[in-house]
């Protein structure tokens, strides 16, 4: 048996070492995109061939697009790169009748209000939120839950459009702001605390790999009070840790996921207490991926490859993980090009040199104090040598 076809779909720049390794792999790899990224550098070599739709706003068309290709060569897998395709991706697999997650099934990975249902209901701890349908229970919600509160989108991606509020008013007048879209939106206690994620790679509903990272800081802050994004491997072993990746595993279970990587955040408060808050069934950004390659070995982007290549003939095997530590800083700068030639450790294996007006280091150590001693200094270092805020 061949390997198989895979379309992938991509409305945003990303999931090149899923193309090149899915391509290396002996897959014939489809891609279909927005038509304002046909003149990005797409790993061309690696596909067999390009197709463009001017949005991805009408499942209609998306769907009449993929059927027409369908009636010249066989599309054996759907594979969303991005956040923003898994809904339309769902959608083409239920309408062709094609195994993965269907409509539903993704909601738990997209939804932020499905997801906080599902989880909660398969006894995961969450915060309090409430759903804004019928108004007499969110005022019941404003009385009873103590603020301050957050104000989510729940089908965006990351921190975009997160509002922190801070009294009952301040929702109320958002809610007005928002007429017919408020719906669009949950309600959630606001937890302070520590802000951490676990990327997996899932077979057969089991975790059979995932890393652990802490953020230097919660994304939300981060976008309030600025400063410079991080994140960094934790300890092995840890109680931190292990209290983590116990969680991460009943969350996968609650939420269903087959197989595939995720991407899922979590919150620790001042007791020592971990709740789930989102999930992604997709690779991280923000140099995620990387900081999880130097430590492990193991490249999220090529495991799913291999994950969506697999056939009876070419199992899928996971390789064996390294133990090594890793950490990321990045901060956008003043400078275009920043020179960080003055940052001499031994132990930096990356530093941002292609995108303008943005500074980043990557450093690799054995040692998990080293690398989160360095990161630190780092964060302290940048803002006043780069006037760097937030990426």
């Amino acid at each position: 048996m061949s390997r198989p076809t895979i379309l992938c779909v991509a409305s945003h720049l990303k999931g090149f070492h899923f193309i090149r390794e899915a391509h290396r792999l002996g897959c014939h790899v489809l891609l279909l995109t927005h038509e304002k990224l046909l003149n990005e550098p797409w790993p061309r070599e690696c596909l067999d061939d390009v197709f463009a739709l001017p949005n991805f706003d009408d499942p209609a068309m998306v769907r009449n697009v993929v059927t027409y290709l369908g009636r010249e060569r066989r599309i054996d897998r759907l594979v969303p790169l991005g956040d923003y395709d898994v809904e339309v991706t769902a959608q083409l697999r239920e309408h062709l009748r094609m195994p993965g997650m269907g409509v539903t099934a993704s909601l738990y990975f997209r939804d932020k209000l499905a997801m906080r249902q599902r989880a909660r209901e398969r006894g995961v701890p969450v915060p309090e939120f409430t759903g804004l349908f019928h108004y007499p229970d969110v005022a019941h919600f404003l009385q009873t839950v103590p603020g301050p509160w957050v104000l989510k989108p729940r089908m965006e991606a990351g921190s975009k459009g997160i509002q922190l509020i801070e009294h009952p008013e301040q929702l109320w007048r958002a809610l007005d702001e928002l007429g017919d879209q408020a719906s669009l939106y949950l309600l959630e206690k606001f937890i302070q605390g520590e802000l951490y994620h676990v990327d997996s790679v899932v077979k057969d509903r089991q975790v059979i790999f995932a890393s652990a990272q802490k953020y230097g800081k919660p994304i939300l802050a981060l976008k309030q009070q600025g400063g410079v994004y991080s994140t960094v491997t934790l300890p092995r072993g840890s109680e931190e840790e292990q209290s983590l990746q116990a969680l991460n595993r009943d969350v996968i279970a609650a939420l269903g996921l087959e197989r595939g990587v995720t991407h899922i955040e979590y919150f620790r408060d001042a007791e020592g207490r971990c709740y789930f808050l989102e999930a992604a069934c997709r690779v991280g950004a923000a140099k995620i991926p990387d900081v999880i390659f130097y430590a492990t070995g193991v490249c999220l982007w090529h495991e799913w490859a291999k994950l969506e290549a697999e056939t009876p003939e070419h199992p899928y095997v996971l390789p064996v993980p390294q133990h090594d530590y890793a950490g990321v800083v990045l901060s956008v700068a003043n400078q275009e090009r920043p020179d960080t030639a003055r940052y001499t450790d031994p132990e930096i294996v990356w530093r941002q040199a292609t995108r303008k007006h943005h500074v980043g280091l990557l450093v690799k150590s054995p040692d998990p104090e080293r690398v989160r001693a360095l990161i630190q200094d780092y964060a302290r270092r940048i803002p006043a040598e780069f006037c760097g805020a937030m990426v």
